[in-house]
């Protein structure tokens, strides 16, 4: 039998409303999964209703197993004919049945990524094209909105107006899915459109499956798009016993699709819905929920909710603002260090949350010299990343050559017409020899067997190399790296990588963290050496094929060694990815205007953008449990040039009396503050803040700590070893050290450390 003791009243409410339309508005961590069991579970005790007409839907397999287990848990007999899914596994279930009737065998097949890729390619190709102008992924993704709005190739050359964009995306969409077609093949965004279209044209199928499923529940509703929206109300039409489950507040994934009015409107197209608000929170303290409370309250697009625990007020949430990304990072891993010394939490309660991926690296940086193991979850660290590891292979390949498993993860990118039968050949031959594959590209070519074509374009990337070697002896690294992408011309790679604007502007981002890096090793380091670099960073050897063999093999884990693991390691990852998890200490990173909420929706015209950027913000801070620390740079390197930013808006959202803010130097007062901005140096080219600032030292042995006179001031001119001379436009004291603006003469405004510049007054 079903027991509900251990709900409360709304929760209850939710379980026993069993008839018609229901809207549960449940609120960061308010028990909605608990509900969705015990509503299913009561269905079958308590209604009598058959097992087999209770249908659960679900955005991810994870979820859908999690909820069948606590049914089985909950249910004494039938439990296993309670259909609980995904979207997309329902309806591959109902088109495996059904496809003939859409005119597809039933044995079609499911296109992947890699499948789409190549059929887009060669789409192109035959409507000739031009890729340079209009890329092929942008179509991908052009095309699987589409469907998610459920819009035909018709209906998308019917709505372009003369538009030449959206013709050429309509003739392309509709030769796309005349080949699929062609190979009895759909795409994974076809499934619920098919779906849909099959239930629009065929009644008779329609109400079987209405008649199948009687009680629909979906879980994180606010998540849904139009197509989804549309199968639901379909399946639901007969019986309109409707449940679904969701968090408006909670809608951060419009970039994929997700249409929050599917939950806003929800009483609008079922108007005799019933909606029950599920707001005791069971995760977090009353001050963290205070805060999210009073930041979400400014969205105007939303249900109006307050979340509240009967847990304790807990401790007041944590701000501070450091002066660049590096001090940002070092203050966060000696917080940790101090909180786990305290005994207060493990290494694995601990939680850092930024709003991109690229943010991570000061993170990776700062834990390296701390001795703090760390995770980077569902990402890449910084060193692993692809276009990292691409520029380094090819930083290496010039500086030596000899390293072989560089050369062949570059030889063809961006492609050159190097097959992998080419490579293989080369590298063969190589071993045969005794020689690296820059050696004998460069001086053999000719000899290795059967190579055809591909050995003039193989000796045309050793030509390319051997040449920027030569130049590249008055060079710094980070010149060097800008060098290798212009020559070998990487920004096509980064362009055919990048699927959009903002991806492209990420890739941007990761070469100019790359340079900034670069920069600081030489400008700390007596004698820099290239191959020094990546071995401090962990970078010399370390999976460097393209390809995903090479992994070290390990016996696998058990469950209680994993957990050990666990608490280990600090966790990092984006506030996406963070949806549905918590943690007891939670440090919110990056929160300044420009970051988070980025430039994109502080400039939108569109409210609705810096809305999800608020709710995004919500969802972060509700994943704390305990402990809340907020962190801000005033400045910071954003896409090469280094920026001097407020602190984000949100934090002034945040009520003071919730606020632990220890600002030297500083009256408190509000939610945030402004930094203090030079009059003359707004923003500064490229590179300026030093990586490794407040932690130099602890690399390198320097003595960077200790500041003594300078010979120079302000309007004075100076020398630099590699810059040349230029002219004083700042000094600043930066703590240990002063920071010193300069205008180069030949290479216009650098930012500096004096103990590493060592100007000399000219």
């Amino acid at each position: 039998m079903s027991d509900l003791r251990n709900l409360n009243k709304p929760q209850q409410q939710a379980v026993e409303v069993t008839e018609g339309p229901l809207l549960v508005l449940a609120g960061a961590g308010s028990g909605k999964t608990r509900v969705l069991t015990h509503r299913a579970a009561y269905l079958i005790d308590e209604k009598g209703v058959k097992p087999w007409n209770v249908l659960c839907i679900t955005f991810t397999n994870k979820a859908a197993r999690e909820m069948r287990t606590r049914i089985n848990d909950m249910v004494e007999t039938g439990a296993n004919e309670v259909t609980v899914s995904t979207f997309h596994s329902l309806c591959l279930r109902i088109l495996f049945k059904h496809a003939q009737l859409l005119g597809y065998d039933p044995r079609f097949e499911i296109c992947d990524t890699a499948d789409q890729k190549a059929v887009m390619k060669q789409v192109c190709k035959d409507l000739e094209v031009d890729t340079k102008r209009f890329k092929e992924r942008t179509f991908i993704n052009a095309i699987s909105n589409a469907k998610n709005e459920l819009k035909s190739p018709a209906d998308y050359a019917h709505e372009a107006f003369g538009d030449e964009w959206y013709e050429q995306v309509a003739k392309v969409y509709d030769r796309y899915q005349r080949v699929l077609k062609a190979s009895n093949t759909m795409d994974f965004d076809d499934l619920i459109m098919q779906t849909v279209n099959l239930f629009k044209r065929e009644k008779e199928v329609l109400e079987g499956y209405q008649d199948r499923f009687r009680y629909i529940m979906v879980d994180e509703y606010q998540d849904t798009n139009t197509a989804q929206f549309e199968l639901i109300k379909l399946l639901s039409a007969k019986y309109r016993n409707l449940c679904v489950v969701g968090d408006d507040d909670q809608s951060i994934y419009r970039f994929r699709g997700a249409n929050i009015r599917n939950i806003l409107d929800f009483e609008k197209f079922y108007p005799e819905a019933v909606t029950v608000r599920l707001e005791q929170n069971y995760r977090s303290t009353q001050n963290i929920l205070d805060a999210a409370n009073a930041v979400i309250a400014n969205n105007e697009g939303r249900k109006v909710k307050s979340l509240w625990t009967s847990e304790g007020e807990g401790d007041r949430l944590n701000f501070r603002q450091l002066e660049s990304a590096s001090d940002e990072a070092m203050f966060v891993a000696e917080d940790i260090r101090a909180q786990v010394k305290a005994g207060r939490f493990k290494y694995g309660d601990c939680a850092i949350l930024m709003r991109t991926n690229v943010q991570s690296k000061e993170f990776e940086d700062a834990f390296r010299v701390m001795g703090i193991d760390y995770d980077l979850v569902k990402g890449l660290r910084f060193w692993d990343t692809k276009i990292i590891k691409d520029l380094t292979s090819y930083m290496m390949t010039v500086a030596s050559g000899m390293n072989d498993m560089r050369t062949a993860r570059i030889i063809n990118v961006p492609a050159r017409g190097i097959g992998a039968a080419g490579i293989e050949k080369i590298r063969a031959y190589a071993t045969l020899h005794g020689l690296s594959m820059l050696q004998v590209c460069h001086d053999h070519v000719d000899e290795v067997p059967s190579l055809g074509r591909t050995a003039k374009k193989a000796k045309e990337f050793a030509d390319m190399v051997y040449s920027l070697r030569e130049r590249s002896a008055d060079m710094s690294y980070s010149q060097l790296l800008t060098s290798i992408i212009m020559d070998f011309e990487y920004d096509k790679q980064m362009d055919a990588d990048a699927d959009t604007p903002e991806k492209y502007n990420e890739l941007k981002d990761y070469v100019d963290k790359l340079k900034e890096a670069l920069d600081v090793y030489e400008e700390s380091t007596p004698e820099p050496d290239l191959v020094d670099f990546m071995r401090q960073n962990g970078l010399e050897g370390n999976n460097l094929s393209s390809s995903a063999g090479g992994a070290v093999i390990q016996r696998e884990l058990t469950p209680e060694e994993e957990e050990e693991q666990r608490e280990k390691k600090v966790l990092i990852m984006t506030m996406h990815n963070a949806k549905g998890l918590e943690f007891p200490n939670v440090y919110l990173v990056g929160m300044e205007d420009g970051l988070f909420p980025g430039f994109a929706s502080v400039f939108s015209e569109d409210e609705e953008d810096m809305e999800e950027e608020r709710r995004l913000c919500y969802v972060a801070i509700t994943r704390a449990k305990e402990r809340l620390t907020m962190v801000c740079a005033k400045h910071r390197m954003i896409n090469g040039e280094t920026r001097y930013s407020k602190t984000s808006r949100f934090i002034k959202e945040i009520p003071i009396r919730l606020m632990d803010m220890k600002l030297p130097d500083r009256e408190r007062g509000g939610g945030g503050f402004e930094p203090e901005v030079p009059a003359k140096v707004k923003a500064i080219p490229r590179r300026s803040e030093n990586v490794y600032s407040n932690y130099a030292k602890a690399m390198k042995g320097s003595q960077i700590g200790v500041r003594g006179e300078l010979s120079y001031g302000v309007s004075d001119r100076v020398r630099h070893v590699k810059f040349g001379e230029g002219t004083v436009l700042e000094i600043k004291n930066g703590g240990r050290d002063y920071e010193v603006t300069v205008e180069f003469d030949s290479c216009g405004v650098k930012r500096m450390f004096a103990g590493f510049a060592k100007l000399v007054k000219v």
